[in-house]
């Protein structure tokens, strides 16, 4: 029997996508992600020697790499075939390190979709290992082990333990800082808007409404105060009004470009408020592959880290003749549709995100996927055909309206958009974090000619507003802020997201996030003492150096000595003048049960506990627990869900009778019952989601527990 070749890939799922499609030659093993890393226990990075890092293959990946090399020996070739990024480059080198001897044939084979055609082309092109996208990867690694296990003790020793420093978690939680300050310092102004219903004289077509815009010579006008205002709604209410202008042009709206990675998640946040994890791990289905009927195991979207809007022109091909035969001629554009990159140093190698096969429709696919799977694939693939359509044709027209009052003459304004040829709308539209002046614009309004005589339909409406503060950021907003500003990796925005929240850093409320006063106090901490390092233009340059040493044009220790040295004489002047911070614990709203002094919330190395607030004189603690008043559903010891804290740090919300009864989950409970289905509700941000069935819903009021 003929040796058999073999071909390593991170996961199970992906393996057995490849099994299909490979046929009898090929045996195929998952190394089950990195097998190899720097030590969790010490620094693992050697300073005094160009900075070398001691890697280690950890307990629970020695069984895997075991047989991994056992594997290898009797294959004429070993195809490592890991993700086509940096991170899959240096996972495929670390496995040539750790399963090789001088006599294992390795080839790396790369693809951006698991489809038969995709995979043949790749075996059918192997290469040797790049090492350059293997430095800038290690050098990305040593950077941040450097800094966490560098900056790390001082936070512990001058503010508490338990926290950590990060080359880019630091800096996106100082954006988040940075902006609660600006809403803080942020004084409201009071503005008034008048509006007027009007109607053509002598007609019956509908009302339409005007606002004020000023003053008929041109002259801006402000309302500041409610009695500016009413005696302005009193002339209004007694004006004549004419049209002094009207005005229609045509414009053209382009679809967005195909998915990259940080718009994916943008836009999954919006529609379904999906976590950028979420996200990510739900794209690694689709992508890696799943089974769908008669197809079997198959790849249903390209590779899922990408910033790059770059299209195969097969795919190209493929979507034109789909919205040909689907929508017909008027639907298609003279020529394929090429977008600009938007991103700072998008790899133009690599793909968008899009569907491995157009005709792959999403209600075909129904039936074979999860609900939330079925969500991404639909927004995935109508974002991709949508990208290829026509634009979308609308009438805009302004009117501008004089009011003449006894005093004086006013300007009102009224404008409309009207759609007069749907293009790709009619497939998709990409939703926005905040509304614009465009989508205030009413409907169609009637005919309109200079001179028109109007006639007011009274009252005129006065409203009190007040200027708005800067917008907390929400998922979708941070990560847009963090991609725009160059700081960041596709494969790491997701992972910037979990670590903030995880550390406390920040926290929820609404769906946008909110700095914790541990959030305050390490942020001005790092920014005071390590503001070289700690900034945005810092980090977007760090990933300009990363990018040298990908292209060869920079050597990775050269980096890695820039960043150090200045970083070791900050924390040698830091260690000498920063005062410990002392930070006051919540308190619970609780007293001891032992001497009736009030309970707190402590942090430990454990994570959360309750004590006493008169320690050390008095020594009572208890395990961490959030009272919520909803009973644990189906319990059979009656117990109610409680929220806890894992050990990693995490809020989760288990039965209180645990371990008798281990019901969790990780949203809040609700306590009014799923009206489907009876079971436990949960929050889902802006609305609930039940546990057991797929209802979702609005956010019920709810009493605080």
């Amino acid at each position: 029997m003929a040796k058999q070749n073999l071909v390593i890939v991170e996961s199970p799922a992906k393996a057995r996508t490849l099994e299909r499609m490979l046929g009898k030659g090929f045996k195929i093993k998952a190394s089950m992600g990195h097998v190899r890393d720097l030590p969790k226990s010490r620094i693992g990075v050697d300073p005094n020697h160009d900075f070398a890092p001691k890697y280690v293959v950890s307990r629970d990946k020695s069984k895997t790499v075991k047989e991994l090399k056992e594997a290898a020996m009797d294959a004429p070739s070993v195809y490592l075939a890991t993700d086509p990024d940096r991170e899959g480059e240096a996972i495929a080198w670390h496995l040539s390190e750790v399963i090789g001897d001088g006599n294992t044939n390795f080839k790396r084979v790369t693809f951006h979709e698991i489809t038969r055609d995709a995979i043949e082309a790749a075996f059918k092109q192997p290469r040797g290992i790049n090492m350059n996208l293997v430095n800038a990867q290690q050098a990305r690694r040593v950077v941040d082990r450097l800094m966490g296990y560098k900056l790390s003790p001082l936070l512990w020793r001058k503010v508490r333990r338990g926290l950590s420093a990060g080359r880019v978690q630091s800096v996106a939680v100082k954006i988040v800082v940075d902006r609660e300050r600006e809403i803080q310092k942020f004084v409201p102004v009071e503005y008034w808007t008048l509006c007027a219903e009007l109607l053509k004289k002598g007609t019956t077509t509908p009302s339409f409404r005007a606002t004020l815009a000023g003053l008929a010579n041109g002259r801006k006008l402000s309302v500041g105060d409610e009695q500016a205002a009413q005696e302005i709604k009193s002339e209004l209410e007694k004006a004549a009004y004419s049209v002094l202008k009207a005005a229609t042009k045509q414009a053209k709206r382009s679809p967005a470009p195909p998915f990259i990675t940080s718009t994916l998640q943008q836009e999954a946040w919006r529609r379904f408020k999906f976590t950028a994890k979420r996200t990510m791990a739900l794209a690694q289905q689709l992508y890696e592959g799943l089974p769908v009927g008669d197809d079997g195991q198959v790849g249903l979207i390209t590779y899922m880290r990408t910033d790059s809007t770059h299209v195969s022109p097969q795919a190209l091909a493929e979507s034109r003749e789909y919205i040909m035969q689907k929508y017909g001629v008027e639907y298609l554009p003279a020529k394929p549709r090429v977008f600009a990159g938007r991103v700072k140093r998008a790899q133009e190698a690599h793909e968008a995100i899009r569907p491995t096969g157009i005709l792959r429709e999403p209600h075909r696919l129904k039936q074979f996927l999860t609900t939330d799977l079925h969500r991404l694939y639909q927004l995935i693939w109508q974002r991709m055909v949508a990208s290829q359509m026509a634009e979308a044709v609308f009438d805009n027209t302004t009117v501008d309206i004089e009011a003449k009052a006894a005093k004086t003459g006013y300007l009102l304004r009224t404008q409309s958009s009207v759609n007069v040829f749907p293009g790709f709308i009619t497939l998709y539209s990409e939703q926005k974090d905040e509304e614009d002046e465009n989508d205030k614009k009413t409907a169609a309004l009637p005919k309109l000619e200079k001179g028109d005589a109007l006639t007011l339909t009274p009252p005129v409406k006065a409203e009190q507003n007040f200027t708005q503060p800067p917008p907390r950021y929400t998922e979708a907003t941070l990560i847009k802020t963090l991609e725009q500003n160059g700081i960041g990796r596709p494969s790491t925005y997701a992972p910037i997201m979990t670590t903030i929240q995880d550390r406390e850093y920040v926290k929820k409320s609404g769906g946008t996030f909110v700095p914790t006063e541990v959030g305050f106090v390490v942020t001005d901490l790092l920014v005071e003492h390590f503001g070289g390092i700690i900034n945005e233009e810092y980090t977007a340059r760090m990933e300009d150096e990363l990018d040298k040493v990908a292209s060869n044009d920079a050597q990775w220790v050269d980096i890695v000595r820039g960043f150090y040295q200045p970083m070791e004489q900050d924390i040698a002047k830091a260690g000498e003048v920063v005062e410990k911070v002392r930070l006051e614990d919540e308190k619970t709203g609780e007293d001891c049960p032992d001497c009736g002094q009030p309970l707190v919330i402590k942090s430990g190395r454990f994570g959360k506990f309750i004590a006493c607030s008169n320690y050390p004189d008095c020594k009572y603690h208890t395990n961490f627990r959030i009272k919520t008043g909803v009973p644990c559903p189906d319990c059979p010891e009656k117990g109610d869900m409680v929220g806890r804290f894992n050990k990693k740090g995490k809020l989760f919300y288990g039965c209180s009778a645990y371990p008798k009864h281990k019901f969790a989950v990780n949203g809040k409970p609700v306590k009014d019952p799923c009206p489907r289905c009876g079971k436990l509700l949960i929050d889902a941000g802006k609305g609930v989601r039940c546990t057991s069935c797929d209802y979702r819903g609005k956010q019920a009021k709810q009493d605080e527990a």
